[in-house]
């Protein structure tokens, strides 16, 4: 039990508790029931960037959740033209995280990083299919080991002001591990390889890490929901 509850912190959020417990002393300090509000928010920022470690199902034709959230829309749509993978439309999985959700993303594929780019944008609803053209955003793209090329991009939401990605063009990565996070709630989007079909449902909720999203050697078609 201790171990679901007392979870890794990820570095990131250090700062961020810093100065959450430094405000709640002063606040202590002036008032002590805006002392105990203060105590309140701090645990929710530690909450906010817990870090648990997740199991990864193994496979290199597997495409797991980059992020914790809920599957908010399956269309199809051209990755961002920073990443000069063309106009030809791919399956994309949207993932929508709110602040609760785990914001630690992780490498949906077995593979190698070939192009990043940033593009700074506004901060509109992550929820919002326009975000993903609009929202400030960052752009990966990467060839898994079997050779298919997907993409994934983090997108910052309304309330998100700091993407984070450590991951570097040329670098050798493994799914399911940590690559970034967003801070205060936003979205990832996954644009499968061409011909992939997503495995999970519209409404679901993703686990990063754990959730497989597409498996290119399924031969099973989309996957359909419904709330029971």
């Amino acid at each position: 039990m201790l171990k679901d509850i007392l979870v890794p912190i990820n570095r990131e959020g250090w700062p961020f508790i810093g100065i959450f417990a430094a405000v709640t002393a002063i606040l202590f300090m002036f008032a002590e029931p805006l002392g105990w509000i203060g105590v309140v928010l701090t645990a929710w920022c530690v909450y906010f960037f817990r870090d648990p470690d997740r199991v990864t199902p193994l496979g290199d034709d597997l495409i797991i959740s980059p992020a914790d959230g809920v599957v908010q829309l399956i269309d199809t749509a051209a990755p961002p033209s920073e990443l000069g993978m063309g106009d030809t439309p791919l399956r994309r999985v949207c993932i929508f995280m709110n602040v609760f959700n785990v914001h630690v993303n992780r490498v949906p594929a077995n593979g190698t990083i070939t192009a990043t780019a940033y593009r700074p944008g506004k901060f509109l609803n992550a929820s919002l299919d326009k975000a993903s053209e609009f929202n400030e955003r960052q752009s990966v793209r990467m060839t898994m080991s079997g050779g298919k090329e997907l993409a994934f991009v983090q997108i910052a939401g309304l309330v998100a002001r700091r993407i984070v990605c450590y991951i570097q063009e040329g670098e050798t990565v493994l799914g399911g591990a940590r690559f970034g996070l967003i801070r205060f709630g936003s979205r990832v989007d996954v644009y499968l390889p061409e011909g992939a079909v997503p495995q999970v449902a519209l409404g679901q909720q993703a686990v990063a890490g754990e959730t497989v999203i597409a498996d290119l050697s399924a031969t099973t078609p989309e996957r359909r929901g419904e709330v029971r």
